[in-house]
């Protein structure tokens, strides 16, 4: 069993995932990296992490697999024996208007975003032994309705849910969980939107704070929450978008 703290970050290939796997072996802890398809972008993160001395375990799995997510948890127990910190970060989701979604469209999204977070958080729980801290990722869409958002938003609902559930049930094992909840990022998941450009001016031109949420923004919050100094927040959704959400 490694004496290092172990942080499992999934989707950690990219983005925001990877920007939380580094920063987490900044502060000492050895990262499970896990992807889904982007395995070369996913050496490039464990390469990162190498050079900062810190043990990375590169792991491929769809997490809204339950049997691949279980696979991947015995594997971290075979490796490393604990885990500390498990980031439910992979996201996935078919972005099309509510009359246009198939029950294919709904399973993937709702696979991948929300079932991964309730069962990761159980197998992240049996390796706790001393406690630990777990974060879901959300997004506004979860809270007000965003154009083809429809799968995605509900499945970030249902993590806000899960994370007071999960709070509640882990807390006696000494676990704290919460979610951050981001405004817009330019990331490649963004790309992906019909909209996005649209989502950006609004971001920049209707943000209180002056500018648009950057992943760094959603790197301190998360390792905030990862802290010693949060441990008294349990079941809460932390929205970082600079005061977006409370503005027409």
């Amino acid at each position: 069993m490694t004496e290092n703290k172990v942080a499992l970050v999934t989707g950690s290939s990219r983005g925001l995932g990877k920007a939380i796997a580094i920063e987490l072996a900044k502060n000492g802890y050895d990262i499970v990296v896990n992807y889904a398809r982007s395995k070369s972008a996913a050496l490039d993160t464990v390469k990162e992490i190498e050079a900062l001395g810190q043990k990375a375990l590169l792991i491929r799995a769809n997490v809204g697999d339950v049997k691949k997510l279980k696979a991947m948890f015995e594997t971290i127990r075979e490796e490393f024996g604990r885990l500390d910190v498990f980031v439910s970060n992979a996201a996935s989701g078919v972005l099309r208007p509510v009359m246009e979604l198939e029950e294919s469209h709904w399973d993937w999204t709702m696979n991948i975003n929300a079932k991964a977070m309730l069962f990761g958080a159980q197998e992240a729980a049996k390796l706790m032994d001393k406690g630990g801290k777990i974060v879901g990722i959300s997004s506004l869409g979860s809270i007000r309705y965003l154009e083809n958002y429809t799968t995605v938003g509900v499945s970030k609902a249902a993590i806000e849910s899960i994370t007071r559930y999960l709070a509640v049930e882990l807390a006696t094992k000494g676990i704290a969980v919460n979610t951050v909840s981001g405004g817009a990022l330019d990331t490649d998941a963004l790309k992906h939107f019909p909209n996005r450009e649209e989502l950006l001016e609004d971001a920049r031109k209707n943000t209180p704070a002056g500018r648009m949420v950057e992943i760094d923004d959603m790197v301190k919050t998360t390792m905030f929450l990862i802290s010693d100094g949060s441990d008294m927040i349990r079941g809460q959704t932390i929205i970082v978008d600079g005061g977006r959400s409370i503005v027409l």
